[in-house]
């Protein structure tokens, strides 16, 4: 053990997740625990400061945690508890937020109202999510306002007159693959 694994901030960071992860099986904790203290070994990070970074970009505690928990199946059919319970609900909201996500492009194009009220709910759920950073947000967010965005200033420049069968395909797949890869992104983000 180097030490960098042997810091008090490492020592916090994971019995804190430890302290959240209560509910799961103990060989899963403690297999999660060594997962998180080797990436921290191997991250080099020499330094209060860099430790600091690669912390951060572990997640919070409460985060890891939450995504561990939502991974693991209840034993036995067993209801969850307090976190677990929580975790497995961020995790339905999550999932929700990038059905939304990726389909609010298609939607605003097919119907406009039910389009902008799908983005809208899935903003929502985004920023209230727990599991992604604000850049994570912010990536999010621009995926999903990017069609709109398009759609208007494609209205204020006029191009309504000049919209062809190739201009529709193009934005039809514009509309389809942005608003997908932003869901995509955090689905990778979350699963981290």
């Amino acid at each position: 053990m180097n030490a960098t694994a042997q810091s008090p901030l490492v020592a916090a960071y994971l019995d804190a997740v430890a302290r959240e992860t209560a509910e799961l099986p103990a060989e899963r904790r403690a297999e999660l625990l060594a997962d998180l203290r080797e990436h921290i070994e191997a991250s080099g990070a020499e330094g209060e400061e860099q430790l600091r970074a690669v912390l951060a970009g572990l997640g919070e505690p409460r985060t890891v945690a939450a995504s561990a928990l939502a991974e693991e199946a209840p034993a036995g059919g067993a209801p969850l508890s307090g976190a677990g319970r929580a975790a497995v609900s961020g995790a339905g909201r999550g999932k929700l937020t990038m059905i939304l996500l990726g389909a609010s492009g298609v939607l605003l194009l097919l119907n406009p109202w039910v389009g902008a009220l799908a983005l809208i709910a899935a903003l929502v759920l985004l920023w209230g999510a727990p599991q992604w950073t604000g850049r994570q947000k912010a990536l999010g967010t621009a995926a999903g306002i990017a069609v709109p965005v398009v759609v208007v200033l494609g209205a204020l420049l006029g191009a309504a007159s000049r919209i062809g069968i190739v201009e529709l395909l193009l934005m039809l797949v514009f509309s389809l693959v942005v608003p997908v890869l932003g869901a995509v992104v955090l689905l990778r983000a979350a699963r981290r």
